[in-house]
């Protein structure tokens, strides 16, 4: 397997491959059929090329036309890739190592830059984007584009974990774990609701998004990016992982949340059988549709946390960076810069459920009176918790979610399976160390 910079390249699985090259041919097509239609095109304009989520290019199109019409100069040519993020980043991943890749601009996952920057992918635009500029953003969402202080990236869409609750059922939410719980069984023994909270327990990436919120209530931590170190075998985490499985032994969570991903939890929560549902912005929309036995009897707040520590929510931002080997790249900063300033973040939100990263809008009239719930978010958009932000991500990913995994079905108690983490964990710092030597 290649090495890049101290990094492996960890395939996903060989069975990918066929599908990895048959979405490459698909986009390429795609991309020669765009070619033909602006073949009249004056040869002084500039083409610049990206690959993104599908749905994130059709909540996009305003803010592409936008930009069409104000920059005549550059075109922009931004292919719909699959809706499994996942598969972007292998598309990514396999052009880059390949070779000549066509990208110029960069639409990447926060979980992604560590990766992508030890392979010198990205171009570094710390220089490049004037303080001032920076200051506009929300500081916790611009904090996700750094990488060992250089920035190589501009949020362009916020998400965070919530703690939704129902407003209906209670004055106001709860501060600690302690309070989920008792109201949460109060609840239940009332016959209001038959179960007090739903989350994403499945064996993915949202397992550890949920994870991470409850150890940083608990005050601890997954990996320090500075020193290394690992906790997953620290009291504090043992605690956030008990603190989840004795939802499921205690009855506060139905045993299937162990399996649940986001669309799980919604759905049951939507229908007016549970009292607090952990789950991303999105979700607000949703609840408040005409069909949805909740709506209007929702409220949103920070995760809970044991006395003494403070709430935190697991940051997912989206943002747009410059390939390292575009040949335009001052046509690439123009779009990067109009892409994520605010008027195009609000033409997004406001025909999406993407939520911005420019602090003024979160005082724009016209998004308020759309989402009310905006003002309540801002604050929880401040507290966030960065997942591990180190090349190895993924395979650092994999090993917490197998062994979290065991640990909440009970397959593995608690202590054995985070200690078996952290061992793993450890090892593969030590030898990701090793090779970079």
């Amino acid at each position: 397997m290649p090495l890049l910079r101290g990094w492996t390249i960890r395939w996903r699985s060989l069975r990918l491959v066929p599908l990895l090259l048959t979405l490459v041919l698909t986009l390429a097509i795609g991309w020669i059929g765009t070619g033909t239609q602006r073949s009249a095109a004056a040869d002084s304009t500039v083409v610049l090329r990206a690959l993104l989520p599908a749905p994130f290019r059709e909540a996009m199109q305003p803010a592409i036309a936008r930009f069409a019409t104000e920059h005549p100069e550059i075109q922009l040519e931004l292919v719909a890739g699959p809706n499994d993020t996942s598969l972007v980043s292998d598309l990514y991943t396999t052009a880059f190592l390949l070779g000549n890749a066509p990208y110029d601009l960069v639409f990447l996952d926060v979980t992604w830059l560590p990766k992508f920057v030890a392979a010198d992918w990205l171009l570094d635009l710390s220089d490049r984007i004037a303080p001032e500029i920076q200051a506009e953003f929300l500081p916790a969402a611009l904090n996700g584009s750094f990488y060992r202080d250089r920035l190589y990236r501009l949020p362009l869409n916020a998400a965070v974990g919530l703690l939704y609750y129902r407003q209906d059922l209670m004055p106001e939410p709860p501060q600690t774990f302690a309070e989920l719980v008792q109201r949460s069984q109060q609840l239940q023994s009332q016959g209001q609701v038959p179960w007090g909270y739903v989350w994403q327990g499945k064996q993915y990436e949202g397992l550890v998004c949920n994870f991470l919120e409850v150890l940083a209530g608990f005050g601890g931590y997954w990996i320090d990016p500075q020193s290394g170190e690992v906790g997953l075998d620290r009291p504090e985490a043992i605690a956030a992982a008990t603190w989840l499985r004795s939802t499921i032994t205690d009855q506060i969570s139905p045993a299937g949340v162990s399996t649940f991903q986001e669309n799980e939890a919604l759905k049951l929560f939507e229908s007016g059988q549970s009292a607090f549902m952990r789950n991303w912005p999105y979700a607000e929309m949703l609840l408040e549709r005409p069909e949805s036995a909740v709506r209007g009897k929702v409220g949103l707040a920070p995760m809970v946390h044991v006395p003494g520590q403070t709430s935190a929510a697991t940051q997912g931002t989206w943002g747009v960076a410059i390939a390292q080997q575009s040949e335009h790249p001052d046509a690439a900063l123009t779009a990067l810069l109009a892409l994520t300033d605010a008027e195009s973040q609000r033409l997004i939100s406001l025909g999406s459920n993407y939520i911005p990263t420019r602090s003024a809008l979160y005082q724009d009239p016209e998004l308020l009176a759309r989402y009310p719930f905006y003002g309540e978010l801002q604050p929880i958009l401040e507290s966030t918790v960065l997942r591990t932000p180190l090349p190895a991500y993924d395979a650092l990913s994999d090993i917490l979610q197998r062994h979290l995994s065991a640990a909440i079905s009970g397959q593995t108690p608690v202590a054995i399976a985070l200690q078996q983490a952290a061992r793993e964990s450890r090892q593969l710092l030590a030898s990701q160390q090793g090779a970079a030597a």
